[in-house]
């Protein structure tokens, strides 16, 4: 079943059981891959649909940031349950150890010695993350490793 299958299927299921979070979480997902399809004209597969459902969860953590300093807990609350419901379609996240053994064998492999060399790692690193690992910490550990 592929990841689109998966996402109407889902939202069949949320509309039947009422969970109207799920529900608008899924929509706004679907209305996404629709409008990129339409777009670029082609049909995307899994790996595509993930970038958008990664890019979701990034702009739903940065709301989650700014509604934390207005003091708006009502809206962190349902920032934090869509970014929960959106994990449930994305690959397992790295966690912070993997993240740091890839970025330092990632510095070898490029010959990388300065923040002067910080893109080229980013370069070699987001291919093998993207999706599974938050671009904003990968970027702080490379930043971590170099500065040292």
């Amino acid at each position: 079943m592929t990841l689109k299958d998966q996402l109407a299927s889902d939202l069949k299921e949320a509309m039947k059981n009422k969970e109207q979070l799920l529900k608008n979480v899924i929509t706004m997902i679907r209305a996404d891959i629709k409008q990129v399809e339409v777009d670029k004209r082609t049909e995307l597969v899994d790996e595509d649909v993930i970038d958008i459902i990664a890019k979701q969860v990034k702009q739903r953590r940065d709301a989650l940031e700014e509604f934390g300093k207005g003091g708006r807990e009502d809206l962190v609350e349902q920032a934090q349950q869509e970014i929960n419901a959106l994990m449930k379609y994305l690959p397992e996240q790295m966690s912070e150890e993997e993240i740091v053994k890839l970025v330092s064998d990632t510095i070898l492999e490029v010959n990388a010695s300065s923040m002067k060399d910080m893109g080229k790692v980013m370069a070699a690193i987001v291919p093998k993350t993207k999706g599974k690992a938050d671009g904003k910490l990968v970027n702080e550990i490379v930043k971590r490793y170099l500065q040292s």
